[in-house]
């Protein structure tokens, strides 16, 4: 049974097995999921990220703060150009002002976009027009991460190869590994790790979550792959709509 709780603890000790990876999670909804998570993460001794979307400064302070409390980092999941219909100085003048209202909970010097996949807007276009890194931003991991060296594994889709219902969220693959591996469940991510000689060891991990997806089985497991196969033929419809 893959995206339960205990299939997460597998992953992360399949993790700290593999010499150089990092995790990082997408809040997107549901962000008390996300404390369960990072409950979990910490009884492991494992530290990771969390990127909040500003819609959930207000209603989920404490979320927050509790989530730094463990040690895990705290980061802006940014939307402004698509909240803003693209319109680029009103984006940033709202990155500025969202982001402050996050360091009024906990201090915040990581972000990372979210994909708004309804949006025509890819919010990560703001940086062609201003320096993220000059308002104490030091990491965008869109940006600033290698990823010649770095394997980027995402459960985008409720699945890891769901780059056909990815609009955004996606990055140029490792050419070594992309004709050697395929991810689909999370078994395979494991098996890969336990096994020395897979070329997976060959780069560091950067493994993407969105926390609401993992849960015990049960009736809001259920519904929630009900709605990410509806939420996958849309983005698949986008996605291919994009395509030259």
């Amino acid at each position: 049974m893959d995206f339960t709780i205990e299939k997460y603890r597998q992953l992360l000790a399949a993790l700290k097995s593999h010499n150089n990876f990092s995790i990082k999670h997408d809040v997107d909804n549901r962000p008390l999921f996300s404390l369960r998570i990072a409950e979990i993460e910490s009884s492991m001794d494992i530290q990771t990220s969390y990127y909040f979307r500003s819609k959930d400064f207000t209603t989920h302070a404490e979320t927050i703060r509790a989530i730094a409390r463990m040690g895990h980092t705290i980061g802006y999941h940014y939307e402004n150009l698509a909240t803003c219909n693209g319109d680029i100085k009103t984006a940033f003048d709202d990155f500025c002002l969202q982001l402050e209202q996050l360091r009024k909970i906990t201090p915040v010097s990581i972000a990372c976009a979210h994909g708004s996949p309804l949006s025509r807007y890819d919010n990560q276009e703001l940086w062609n027009h201003y320096d993220i890194h000059t308002l104490g931003i030091d990491f965008e991991p869109m940006l600033d991460t290698d990823f010649r060296h770095t394997l980027y594994l995402t459960d985008t889709g409720r699945r890891w190869d769901g780059q056909s219902v990815s609009v955004r969220d996606k990055v140029p693959q490792s050419p070594i590994l992309s004709h050697t591996a395929t991810f689909s469940h999370t078994d395979d991510i494991i098996h890969a790790i336990n096994d020395l000689n897979h070329p997976i060891h060959r780069y560091s991990l950067l493994v993407n979550t969105h926390p609401q997806r993992w849960m015990p089985f049960g009736p809001q497991w259920l519904k929630e792959l009900l709605l990410q196969r509806t939420k996958n033929i849309i983005k698949r419809i986008i996605v291919k709509k994009s395509q030259p």
